[in-house]
């Protein structure tokens, strides 16, 4: 039979067309089906390389992630959450008040994540609540 017909790393027989299976350690391919055989010395060293881009595997989270980034550009241009101002002193400069927002990155059975940032010296820490 002539040289089995290599499409990325599957070996189809020449002859039949079935999948072959990979070489082991004898130095002949046997096709099952067909009974053809071929030297196993031509695919000896052979290295394959396989490439693929981002959107080659469609994910639902990642679909999903794009819809969340469209909807904070679109209704907030600077994307920035909404902060309040609480009377906390700023470990980084003893400022007495704090700004801080709260976002539910835990599970809903857990509490927020609270984020807080110094507006003198932009000093910034979170607390799990």
């Amino acid at each position: 039979m002539p040289a089995p017909d290599l499409v990325g790393s599957l070996l189809f027989c020449a002859a039949c067309g079935s999948l072959l299976d990979l070489p082991s350690d004898s130095d002949v391919i046997v096709c099952a089906p067909c009974g053809a055989s071929a030297s196993a010395a031509v695919y000896d060293g052979l290295a394959i390389v396989t490439a693929s881009a981002p959107s080659a595997f469609p994910s639902a989270l990642r679909q999903k992630r794009t819809l969340v980034h469209s909807a904070q550009s679109a209704s907030d241009p600077a994307a920035r959450p909404q902060e309040a101002t609480i009377k906390e002193k700023c470990p980084g400069c003893g400022h007495d008040e704090m700004n801080f927002h709260t976002l539910q990155l835990r599970s809903a059975d857990e509490g927020t994540t609270v984020f807080y940032t110094c507006p003198k010296c932009g000093y910034k820490f979170s607390q799990n609540n």
